[in-house]
């Protein structure tokens, strides 16, 4: 029997692929999503061909800013999560869950939404934020 494939961010998986070069692996979630569904790791940050170990950025309003530096970012995640939405809409997949607080995947971030959030929020993709 096929599982349902659902998104999941790359560093809840376990893959070091945060900014600070560490993962936020949840081994609980994964065991409990894996038994119902097929897990599909995506890091829009990394698509976007930005690597690891980059600095912070903050999403404000429209724009995702370098805290050092502050240089405008924006089209760096654009790329990464538009990467990343065409694995989603390859695979079919219709939920996916995303770490929080992450200028790419966050979910509640007050009334700022991550970019690759919204993104699969406008294509009726179900998004379930993780702390």
């Amino acid at each position: 029997m096929n599982k349902e494939k659902i998104l999941i961010s790359a560093c809840i998986y376990g893959y070091p692929f945060r900014y600070d070069g560490k993962d936020k692996k949840d081994e609980k979630l994964i065991k409990k999503l894996k038994k119902i569904y097929e897990l599909v790791p995506v890091c829009p940050e990394i698509l976007s061909g930005m690597g690891i170990k980059r600095t912070p950025c903050t999403k404000v309003n429209n724009k995702v800013i370098d805290n050092q530096t502050k240089e405008d970012k924006t089209h760096l995640f654009l790329k990464g999560a538009h990467r990343a939405l065409k694995i989603a809409e390859f695979l079919g997949i219709k939920k996916a869950f995303l770490k929080e607080k992450s200028p790419s995947c966050g979910v509640n971030l007050k009334i700022v939404r991550g970019v690759f959030a919204e993104l699969l929020e406008r294509k009726d993709i179900k998004i379930i934020g993780i702390d």
